[in-house]
């Protein structure tokens, strides 16, 4: 697969687990990442208001989302749930976004950064930073969701 680096542009990177989502973004000419605290995924999806002054505050035009796919490149339980969850955003947010293979990206945070046992999202958000810089030097470039087909 060939890959190619994106156009440059601000994007928002999300680490979707379970409990929490890990948050990082770049600004519009890919020369700084920064993290951002984590959130705390809810039921209700309380944690869409945060994201949303992150991206009107920071100016962002996109988003990617992690897609945990096993050794293999198969679905994951956990990409399937990021799917969805990415479904959710993209009808809320109406910006255009992509998906990154993941895989690894927890245990390549926790070795580069040296965090063991976090409980406050660091790592989460560590993640995502890594995920954006994949993205940033193989893509894909971001689309609109159409249909149910991105992937």
């Amino acid at each position: 697969m060939k890959y190619c680096k994106p156009k440059s542009k601000s994007i928002l990177s999300l680490d979707v687990g379970l409990k929490r989502i890990g948050l990082a973004y770049c600004d519009s000419l890919f020369i700084t990442v920064n993290i951002l605290p984590a959130v705390k995924r809810d039921k209700n999806k309380t944690e869409l208001k945060t994201i949303k002054n992150h991206i009107k505050k920071l100016n962002l035009t996109g988003f990617i989302i992690g897609l945990p796919l096993d050794d293999k490149g198969e679905m994951t339980s956990q990409a399937i749930d990021c799917i969805s969850y990415s479904r959710f955003l993209f009808n809320e947010l109406k910006l255009p976004f992509s998906f990154v293979n993941e895989h690894s990206s927890t245990w390549e945070a926790t070795n580069k950064f040296g965090i063991k046992k976090d409980k406050s999202g660091l790592i989460d958000s560590f993640s995502a930073k890594i995920i954006l810089e994949q993205w940033m030097e193989e893509g894909p470039e971001l689309k609109e969701l159409v249909g149910n087909k991105q992937i």
